[in-house]
């Protein structure tokens, strides 16, 4: 199976982690000017802006208010949970607001998620399905897999910030 071209491009991101203090990762600001965003620090949640990146990289639209995380939750067409493939843009609830990334498989009781702002960086973590609010596919585009599954190693996410 095939990744599509902005998961292939999200992966090359892990790693990327936001600066504490006036310092900023220029990389993340580059994503912000890139996207016309009116924040100007990395330390305001960035998940949204971390998968508006990835899909204009990738030659993809986003939606207009895609610093705000649960605004990708009308973004491209849904993707029922049965036919969940590597790729697809989950939203969550968490305390405070929302947050999004991207499906890498999942295991019994969480999704397995590539997304920005995790632990402050582009990062892979469990967050559990009961938080998903959202499973979006970009319009157009054909789905190229199925749901993946996989060990359940690790805990479970709680509040991405």
């Amino acid at each position: 199976m095939t990744d599509p071209r902005w998961l292939t491009i999200a992966r090359g991101y892990i790693g990327v982690r936001e600066i504490k203090g006036p310092q900023h990762n220029p990389t993340i600001m580059g994503w912000l000017r890139k996207l016309g965003s009116w924040i100007r620090d990395d330390e305001t949640p960035w998940c949204g802006t971390f998968a508006a990146a990835v899909m204009h990289e990738a030659g993809l639209p986003v939606p207009r208010e895609f610093p705000r995380a649960k605004a990708w939750a009308d973004w491209g067409a849904n993707l029922r949970e049965s036919v969940v493939s590597p790729g697809a843009v989950l939203v969550f609830e968490r305390k405070g607001g929302g947050h999004v990334g991207f499906y890498l498989g999942e295991d019994a009781e969480a999704y397995h998620v590539l997304g920005g702002n995790q632990g402050d960086a582009v990062s892979i973590v469990r967050i559990s399905k009961a938080r998903c609010i959202a499973i979006r596919w970009p319009r157009g585009e054909p789905v190229l897999g199925r749901p993946v599954l996989l060990a359940a190693n690790g805990a479970t996410s709680e509040n991405e910030a």
